[in-house]
């Protein structure tokens, strides 16, 4: 089965890179502002294909970090609200393989663009808004969505999303403070409505990070070249910085999250632990601990800890 980067090297290879260059600059400057949007993101075709160059790399890769974290699932069908060009379609397919899936987004572009970029894939496209019926699934999946609507529809998004689904919700937003307190008021939601969070949080209480601090994480993303000159970096790689919720119908989760990236001396690893009594805080590995210290050195943020079996 092909990836993700070589769908879209092959739609983009003949893409002058200039046609896209002014999309690209409006998009980063709307993602950045964290304002609602008063219409989509997307607007045109050349929208859609500067989107799909730009951002799809980086939802994929925060999607697919998230889906890891979570206990295994067996979702049998999914469905992505808001879904753009597919990067959740995907990324969904690599954790659970090609199971079927229906992307909805309101814009047509979008629909059509990923549906040439994912023209072997078992996805369907699906016009769709706010609102209108979603078709039930085994997992639902939202990704960078919340941050374009305002408060009362960032609800209704939460909602239908935890009614269609049958095994597991996915919120992704990014890895901001204004992104962590939107996943804090949809896991709030998710819990009133009935569901479990499975993660990042090892608990269903209140979040244990306080003062400045904020649940987040990152995925490293494998730039390409034409996404260097898009984005004018030098560095072949970006670290994508993501919060998100991850809920299931039954309770299981992790005894503890890293939600840091390790610290490391010698013959000591510091982890940086959220806990099951909210509690947030170091966990200090030595040598002596054998086993455990192993297990702490090949430990990355975003894993379970203490580790399983």
């Amino acid at each position: 089965m092909p990836d993700l980067r070589e769908a879209l090297d092959a739609l983009l290879q003949d893409v002058p890179p200039a046609r896209l260059t002014e999309s690209v600059r409006r998009l980063i400057e709307d993602y950045r502002s964290g304002r609602p949007a008063g219409e989509p993101l997307i607007r045109t075709m050349v929208d859609a294909t500067a989107y799909a160059a730009y951002r799809m790399p980086a939802t994929h890769a925060a999607v697919g970090a998230a889906l890891a974290q979570l206990p295994p699932i067996d979702p049998r069908s999914h469905v992505d609200l808001g879904g753009g060009t597919g990067a959740a379609a995907w990324a969904v397919r690599d954790a659970y393989g090609p199971i079927p899936a229906t992307v909805l987004d309101q814009v047509p572009e979008a629909l059509k663009l990923g549906a040439r970029i994912a023209r072997d894939q078992d996805f369907q496209w699906q016009p769709w808004r706010l609102g209108e019926p979603v078709p039930a699934a085994g997992l639902v999946t939202a990704s960078y969505v919340l941050t374009e609507l305002d408060e009362e529809d960032q609800r209704t998004l939460v909602t239908q999303a935890a009614a269609a689904a049958t095994t597991a919700v996915v919120l992704v937003e990014p890895g901001t403070p204004p992104g962590y307190r939107r996943m804090l008021a949809a896991r709030d939601q998710l819990i009133e409505a009935g569901w479990h969070i499975a993660a990042p949080c090892p608990h269903q209480l209140g979040c244990g990070m306080t003062g400045r601090d904020w649940c987040h994480f990152a995925a490293r993303v494998n730039r390409s070249a034409l996404h260097r000159r898009l984005k004018d970096a030098s560095l072949g790689y970006e670290d994508e910085k993501y919060s998100f919720v991850a809920a299931l119908k039954a309770p299981e989760g992790a005894p503890g999250r890293v939600v840091r990236h390790p610290a490391f001396r010698k013959g000591l690893v510091t982890l940086q632990v959220c806990r099951p009594d909210t509690s947030v805080g170091p966990v200090l590995v030595s040598k002596r601990e054998g086993p455990l210290y192993k297990a702490a050195r090949d430990a990355a943020w975003g894993d379970p800890w203490p580790p399983g079996d």
